[in-house]
């Protein structure tokens, strides 16, 4: 048998930052638009919840615990967002530059990367590609503030919720929110086909695949 070692090189992972955000809003028809970049994004949080313990007592002692289902959320923050969020944010443009808030609020899908860093490769060790589905979007609130002397971008935030879509795994049907894809643990030729939809090509608009086509591009 072979003995444990600990922060051997190259196996100290860690994982920072968060860029090539990308909106898709879903549309009248059920389907997802053509993705546009999220310009300016400076942190998404994920946030799962639910999955309460529920614990059944019998003969004097805990028989079973049952955990309740699980929920996926999360917050969006940015220097900017994209014209097309507007009616995730509960916004119409009525006419150019003019927008009224207090509307309904459109359910969107969204992806974004993080890198993956080692102790040998830095921050080019590899990357995840976190795609969300079935989201929209809470009120948010808004601070402006004068300038003076130490002048700060104001950063806009976004709370989010989601209603959990279909999978098929092992021929069974689940549900999910969230489909993360690690780049050092899968094939560089099926990643590229991934990224093609979720960024688009010189020829193809960008797209959000379901999370039944996302698996079946990886061999």
């Amino acid at each position: 048998m072979a003995m444990l070692t600990w922060d051997g090189t190259g196996q100290k992972l860690f994982e920072t930052g968060t860029d090539r955000g990308v909106l898709y809003v879903l549309d009248s028809n059920n389907e997802y638009k053509p993705g546009v970049a999220w310009n300016g994004l400076t942190s998404v949080t994920e946030s799962p919840s639910g999955a309460d313990s529920n614990k059944q007592y019998a003969d004097n002692t805990i028989y079973a615990n049952l955990r309740g289902a699980e929920e996926f959320g999360g917050t969006i923050e940015a220097f900017t967002y994209p014209d097309e969020w507007a009616v995730c944010d509960g916004s119409v443009i009525v006419k150019g530059g003019i927008v009224i808030g207090q509307q309904g609020r459109r359910t969107f899908g969204f992806s974004f990367r993080t890198k993956i860093g080692n102790d040998v490769d830095g921050l080019d060790h590899g990357y995840k590609l976190h795609l969300i589905y079935g989201a929209t979007a809470s009120p948010s609130e808004r601070s402006y503030e004068t300038v003076n002397d130490s002048p700060e971008a104001a950063t806009l935030s976004w709370e989010f919720d989601t209603v959990p879509v279909d999978v098929t795994i092992d021929g069974v049907q689940k549900k999910v929110s969230l489909l993360t894809i690690d780049s050092t643990k899968v094939a560089k030729a099926d990643l590229d086909t991934l990224e093609a939809a979720l960024y688009g090509t010189q020829s193809e608009d960008a797209y959000l695949p379901t999370p039944d086509d996302v698996i079946a591009m990886f061999s």
